[in-house]
């Protein structure tokens, strides 16, 4: 420094040092990155966007295309958490920093963005709660996991007396009204067959969890036209919105039913026509059961195989519609459509079977436990394969979102589910109901022709929560 450098500037230059010092990444920038970054951005990356990096700013990491070390007018990490909440593109969607946590961010970015050396974001931060709605116990009570068999017993023979068709022939569109509500969910009928499930290794973006390439059989079932949306799923929720304080029913009344949510779950992005997000699988699960007992038609989550088998529609290529990934936003949301959000269900392109939003808007959950061995494992034709789980984690999710790049979109495209994805969680143990994270996991049902048995009932509604 010059030795004319006036007096009064000194002191402010050692002032501004004494008093903000260099950021130390460890201590005040993780933990931000952590708790508001990495349960969308960890392992699955949404967007094409991880924070989960090993790598620092050294170029493998897609981190730094987010910042421009020395610049934070040029770093959309910075940006994004700048804007107002509801805002495109506004990180992260529950809600804005605090501003001394987005100044952090906006120095540590004009020292350099430096990265320890070797250094991983991983394990879970004490998350700052999203904004309340309804204040959760510090110890909430988990509700029960499993159903009384008694239970079951009976739904099954209400079930079976409100289940006339028998034969493929039988099956038509139709559209299962809620009653005492004016909602509906409307299911189309998918023909049963044998196709090739799994990717070959010449497609493009194929995952290494794709394969091998192997020959399933499934029987003929009803698959909802579009994904759950929110009209449906806050019925399931709220058991005044659904009528049920005027209209009684011992066997719904019966179910386990989420806890009041500690967020607006939509998170700003819209509710009627729009897709439910957020749920766990287990609330996939029990709202099938509800909605069964509500209709009286038996309804599940797809298997992987069954959904693989929708989306395809009888096809062979990468999506539905073709190998041409330059078409998809006439069949998709995704991320280079979807502005940074859901949108309604229904306003693409159907695949040839009529149902929407496969490919995109959200991802959907499946039955199966996600695993890397058991499809194809015995070189057989497989009929109507079910990894089923005995555990909550993994369990395999299809489909590709509206955060997605076009190749996690493709028809054989696999995402296994992660407990991160519930990192800002404020509930204490971890909710069973809600994934406050995954704002873009959604789901659909089907409807076998053939009405399974009591314990095959049970054994679907129930999957995955045998050791919790």
């Amino acid at each position: 420094m010059s030795r004319s450098t006036p007096a009064f500037l000194l002191l402010f230059i050692f002032c501004s040092t004494a008093a903000f010092g260099a950021v130390d990444f460890e201590k005040e920038v993780a933990p931000i990155l952590k708790t508001s970054c990495l349960g969308c951005h960890g392992p699955r990356g949404m967007g094409g966007v991880s924070v989960n990096a090993a790598a620092g700013m050294s170029g493998k990491s897609s981190l730094g295309q987010l910042v421009t070390p020395g610049d934070p007018s040029k770093s959309a990490l910075y940006l994004t958490m700048s804007l107002a909440k509801g805002a495109p593109k506004a990180m992260p969607p529950s809600g804005p920093l605090a501003k001394d946590k987005v100044e952090v961010i906006r120095q540590w970015i004009q020292e350099g963005a430096k990265w320890p050396e070797g250094y991983q974001l991983s394990g879970r931060a004490s998350a700052a709660k999203p904004p309340q709605t309804a204040k959760p116990a510090a110890t909430a009570k988990v509700a029960p996991l499993k159903d009384d068999m008694a239970l079951v017993t009976e739904a099954h023979r209400l079930i079976t007396s409100k289940s006339p068709e028998k034969t493929a022939a039988e099956m038509k569109p139709y559209r299962d009204g809620i009653p005492a509500t004016t909602v509906g969910v409307e299911f189309l009928p998918i023909p049963g067959g044998e196709f090739t499930m799994g990717t070959p290794a010449t497609e493009s973006g194929r995952g290494d969890d794709e394969g091998p390439t192997h020959r399933v059989k499934v029987e003929p079932f009803w698959m909802g036209k579009y994904e759950i949306t929110w009209d449906a799923y806050r019925l399931f929720m709220f058991a005044t919105e659904a009528n049920e304080k005027q209209n009684p029913n011992r066997l719904v009344d019966a179910i386990s039913r989420p806890t009041a949510p500690y967020v607006e779950m939509s998170f700003g992005m819209g509710l009627v026509g729009y897709p439910a997000i957020s749920m766990t699988q287990h609330a996939g699960n029990k709202f099938a059961q509800w909605l069964s007992m509500k209709t009286g038609h038996f309804y599940r989550l797809p298997t992987e195989a069954e959904w693989e088998y929708a989306c395809r529609a009888g096809t062979t290529t990468a999506y539905s519609f073709g190998d041409d990934a330059s078409q998809l936003g006439e069949y998709a949301w995704f991320g280079d459509n979807a502005e940074d959000k859901y949108q309604l269900v229904g306003k693409k392109k159907p695949n040839p079977w009529g149902l929407h939003d496969m490919h995109g808007n959200v991802m959907e959950w499946t039955l199966d436990a996600y695993s890397t061995e058991f499809y194809g494992a015995n070189g057989e034709l497989a009929i109507n394969p079910w990894n089923k789980a005995t555990e909550s984690y993994p369990h395999a999710v299809r489909g590709g979102s509206w955060a997605d790049t076009a190749d996690k979109l493709r028809c054989g495209a696999r995402v296994q589910s992660n407990e991160e994805w519930k990192i800002q969680d404020p509930q204490l143990p971890k909710s069973i109901w809600y994934h406050t994270d995954a704002q873009w996991l959604g789901f659909r049902l089907v409807r076998p022709l053939k009405v399974p048995t009591v314990k095959e009932m049970y054994d679907y509604w129930n999957s995955g929560v045998e050791e919790d």
